[in-house]
């Protein structure tokens, strides 16, 4: 069984295993201004065709499934909704930012591209043979029009493996600093407000997985004990509703990012999501023309797997870093 690609120009990106959609990749949003638009993914699915993630939840109607976006790069909110002011909590600034789509350089299906500026294939990429290989120019524009940033992201299905009842999304970006002048990427922990360094790689899952279980390296359960603290992996266990199901999904850090291993933000009271968050509790500083290179693995799987499974695939996904 292969994977396939179905690309709506203009508007989004499927990979479909076995006549089924594994994930909806929108590049080109419709959404309002105030929610930082930002090409993301939903819905996100098991194998098992169980959706694990949630789009525009009434809570936070930016939270899009998931998304790379950042709350604070000097001062301009890439995340959408309020900004975090210091002394008077969440504000609704004119500073809410946009991701742009502005050039496919690469997209692969089953070895055979798509469009005539795809590069050579990559070293390894026998492991992607008969998988999904999507490569994104973008730019970061402010809430003035002013360009900031411009990202190549690749996304790239690395596995599917149906007798252990998983398949794993990798996700890597490379942001330049185009704005002629030095970039400060913060949270709003970084301007004051404890526990709340969320950026990066943002995932959102369903309402069902309120009070799913957090899994973290070293022994560590929960949410208390995993926020804001330093692991190459984290886990998170949820239920859905109306089947009899559970689905878990490993967030696996790359050995090569910066700050390696990530600090993670994760919830699971009031709502489901966790992000990678490099700049959790400490600015991230771009000059001009630097480059911010970030690489992650997201694994999905079917059902409610125990630690010691979660520990021994988290390990294989980061091996799979070293062999890329």
């Amino acid at each position: 069984m292969q994977l396939e690609l179905i690309h709506r120009h203009g508007s989004y990106c499927e990979a479909v295993w076995g006549g089924a959609t594994l994930f909806r990749y929108t590049y080109r949003p419709d959404v309002a201004p105030v929610e930082g638009p930002k090409p993301y993914f939903h819905p996100l699915r098991t194998l098992r065709g169980n959706v694990v993630t949630a789009f525009r939840p009434h809570d936070h109607r930016w939270h899009h499934g998931l998304a790379m976006t950042l709350t604070d790069v000097s001062g301009e909110n890439f995340w959408g909704g309020p900004t975090y002011v210091p002394e008077q909590g969440y504000v609704q600034l004119d500073n809410v930012g946009r991701q742009v789509h502005a050039a496919w350089r690469r997209v692969e299906a089953a070895g055979e591209a798509e469009g005539g500026d795809s590069p050579q294939p990559e070293a390894g990429a026998e492991q992607n043979r008969s998988g999904v290989a999507l490569v994104e120019a973008l730019e970061w524009l402010g809430a003035g029009g002013e360009h900031l940033l411009n990202e190549e992201r690749a996304i790239r299905v690395v596995a599917v493996n149906p007798g252990k009842g998983y398949w794993t999304l990798e996700f890597t970006t490379q942001l330049v600093n185009v704005a002629g002048e030095a970039l400060e990427i913060g949270s709003p922990t970084t301007r004051g407000r404890p526990n709340a360094g969320y950026g990066g790689l943002f995932w959102r899952g369903p309402r069902s997985f309120r009070g799913g279980k957090v899994i973290g390296p070293g022994g560590r359960d929960g949410e208390e004990a995993n926020m804001g603290a330093s692991g190459p992996w984290l886990a998170f266990v949820g239920r859905h509703d109306e089947v009899d199901d559970a689905s878990t999904l490993i967030f696996v850090d790359s050995p090569h990012n910066p700050r390696y291993p990530a600090k993670w933000f994760v919830r699971s009271e009031p709502y489901a999501c966790v992000s990678f968050a490099f700049m959790f509790d400490e600015i991230y500083k771009l000059g001009p023309g630097e480059r911010l290179s970030l690489a992650h693995r997201i694994v999905i799987a079917d059902g409610a797997w125990d630690r010691e499974t979660i520990e021994t695939v988290a390990s294989r996904e980061q091996a799979g870093f070293e062999s890329r």
